[in-house]
């Protein structure tokens, strides 16, 4: 009887050891390959918004197919800090370059692109930087992946809170948009 159960134990550890740890270990890869390819799509997408003062409905576009074509789905946060022009009432500054508070104002992701995709006209699928902006994206996946199932079996870890593939990148725009808000 006992030699039944050391057969039977033997044989259970030897399938886990033969399968499901490759099985991980591949799963493992797969997203952090996904997790570069979200890095470089978000640091892309930043890169060109801060050297061109615009965010595009077609670079944005351009972004989500490469986020999608990991096969995740993901939470994109976009945010924009504009620089307020008009930092106090009282002081009468002759400079754009003033020393001292900056004052930044946000502008978060569906109020760009409600601009962006409105229909009166005036966003046309562009949303204008000026420089001195920062802008700011982060991008998190909300589907369990195959490692997270994995793991969530062996390790007892899951939660709604839980993502494995996140990137962010922001900066300084470096140069005034075409059109004026």
């Amino acid at each position: 009887m006992s030699d039944s159960l050391i057969t039977i134990v033997a044989i259970f550890l030897a399938a886990i050891l033969m399968f499901i740890f490759p099985l991980m270990s591949i799963a493992e890869r797969s997203d952090d390959i996904a997790e570069l390819t979200v890095q470089t799509a978000v640091t892309s997408f930043v890169s060109t918004a801060r050297s061109t003062g615009k965010i595009t409905l077609d670079d944005y576009n351009k972004m989500m197919n490469k986020l999608n074509a990991t096969g995740n789905s993901y939470d994109v946060e976009i945010e924009v800090k504009v620089l307020d022009e008009n930092v106090g009432k009282k002081s009468a500054w002759t400079q754009g370059q003033v020393i001292g508070e900056n004052i930044y104002y946000s502008v978060y992701t569906s109020q760009i692109m409600n601009y962006m995709t409105s229909n009166t006209g005036e966003g046309d699928g562009v949303y204008t930087m000026k420089e001195g902006d920062i802008i700011s994206v982060s991008a998190k996946n909300n589907n369990k992946t195959l490692s997270q199932t994995i793991r969530s079996v062996f390790y007892s870890i899951s939660g709604n809170g839980t993502y494995q593939i996140a990137a962010q990148a922001s900066g300084l725009v470096a140069a005034n948009g075409t059109n004026t808000r």
